[in-house]
């Protein structure tokens, strides 16, 4: 098979070009000739040399001119060569020996079969020559391109050892399955469950780079399956395994909220790319398990699972090693507020209700209300249509009151810094309090945000705690302490 066809245009030439004048052997290997072969796009290349990869790099740089970016890992043997929209990665051939505690492997420089032999999967091993004689033909020494037929994950060479050497290619088995949508191969999987333990000396960061990817993949409830089957799940994630399982009492049971948790991811995924909505998903009915009670009248039941579930996400963010930022703080915001659209769906809900809606979900309500349509599992379409029916009442409504008001950027006219400037206080509770006051004075619309009209309202009801104003601000003044509060 040859492919010189296919890399007849830049970067190809220039490549070629490189490994000619430098009198080496080089090779196209890894992903790039992976997704060519499934006619999917790459602007990554890797290229391993039979000699200095750096020297090959800088070669490829000098030949390509000013415009060549070049970046040199000195302490990896690696190169990194920005060619336009591209990006090509050279490294020198290399053999691999493990040691058992560690998965950073002792290298030796080695030849093409050497490399090839340490790659991770049969689908990764393939390599395309970039040599004058062979320009374009394929290397497969483990059938690669027949396992991408098949559709099959495989190692090249004893899954035991594979895996044994780099856990992280356990994830990385379950990664490319679930992104390729392939079948793991069954003496493969089979090495994974054996090796699951080996994952112990991975560092957290990498795991959940790995499952950050399978959240991310096309449908990843796939990879979660995968991951649950082979009980990785239960040892990286064990709240997500919890959910598992149907309990009955006096004939009424519960749905699996495993299986239901995968599908809202699922559904996710069909309108949004965004890793941290997916994430939502994930963690949307995590304290169910925590919350679950059984009530002779009604069944069963998950009260408060939102606000605990919300409680939980910092310590899960933070064992899973994902960052402890805004990220964090919008997954939180969506799973304590999944249940509050559908609770104002009634014609009777007031404009009030939808207004702290709107102020609590802030810029996040577009979010918000993607989750909560994927939520939606019923398998009774009428059912589907009919909840989807309510979201868009809710919707409409959201959008009239967010006209009117503009509450996604709402920020009370009256700050902390302009209560403490009229009436010479300190950060206090009573400072908290008085900003409480005219908040829910102004979502429940008693009054508008304006100074004119929250001003005098503060005043009277500092007057009714006690507190006499030591001066009278204008609203040009309490402007310009907007930007001072915190």
């Amino acid at each position: 098979m040859n492919f010189s066809e296919y890399l007849k245009n830049e970067p190809f030439g220039i490549l070629a070009k490189a490994v000619e004048t430098a009198n080496v052997e080089a090779y196209v290997v890894g992903g790039y000739v992976r997704d060519l072969l499934l006619k999917r796009p790459s602007k990554d290349i890797d290229v391993v040399c039979v000699g200095s990869g750096i020297e090959l790099a800088e070669k490829v740089a000098e030949l390509y001119g000013k415009k060549a970016q070049v970046t040199v890992f000195k302490n990896f043997g690696t190169a990194m060569v920005a060619l336009g929209d591209w990006e090509v990665e050279f490294v020198g051939a290399r053999k691999e020996s493990y040691r058992s505690e560690s998965r950073k492997p002792i290298v030796e420089n080695g030849s093409l079969e050497d490399d090839q032999n340490r790659r991770d999967f049969t689908i990764n091993a393939l390599a395309i020559s970039l040599n004058r004689k062979t320009f374009g033909d394929l290397l497969d020494p483990f059938g690669g391109v027949r396992d991408l037929e098949r559709k099959i994950i495989k190692t090249p060479l004893n899954p035991d050892i594979t895996f044994s050497d780099d856990p992280l290619r356990i994830m990385r088995a379950v990664r490319f399955a679930s992104q390729l949508n392939f079948d793991i191969d069954p003496d493969t999987f089979d090495a994974i469950i054996r090796n699951r333990d080996r994952l112990s000396i991975v560092s957290q960061e990498r795991i959940a780079d790995e499952l950050n990817k399978i959240i991310l993949s096309p449908k990843p409830s796939y990879g979660f399956k995968l991951l649950y089957a082979s009980q990785i799940l239960h040892m990286i994630f064990p709240e997500m395994v919890d959910l598992q399982g149907v309990e009955t009492i006096d004939g009424k049971a519960h749905k699996d909220n495993f299986y239901h948790t995968l599908q809202v991811l699922d559904n996710l995924c069909t309108v949004s790319k965004d890793l941290w909505w997916r994430w939502s998903a994930i963690l949307h009915d995590i304290a169910k398990p925590a919350t679950k009670r059984f009530d002779k009248k009604v069944g069963w039941t998950f009260h408060g699972h939102e606000d605990k579930g919300a409680r939980m996400v910092p310590s899960i963010f933070k064992r899973l090693k994902l960052p402890m930022n805004e990220k964090m703080r919008l997954v939180q915001k969506l799973v304590r507020l999944h249940l509050r659209p559908i609770a104002l769906v009634k014609d009777t809900v007031t404009d009030s209700a939808i207004r702290r809606l709107l102020f609590d979900a802030g810029d996040d309500v577009e979010a918000l209300m993607a989750l909560c349509r994927a939520d939606i599992t019923s398998k009774d379409d009428k059912k589907v249509k009919h909840y989807l029916e309510n979201f868009d009442k809710v919707e409409r409504r959201m959008a009239e009151i967010e006209s009117k008001d503009q509450l996604r950027h709402f920020q009370p006219v009256i700050t902390g810094e302009v209560i403490m400037a009229t009436f010479a206080l300190k950060p206090s509770r009573e400072v908290g309090t008085l900003k409480i006051k005219v908040r829910e004075a102004i979502l429940d619309g008693e009054i508008r945000n304006v100074f004119e009209e929250a001003y005098p309202f503060l005043l009277q009801n500092a007057d009714k705690m006690g507190f006499s104003a030591a001066r009278i601000l204008t609203a040009e003044e309490a402007e310009q302490m907007k930007d001072q509060e915190e």
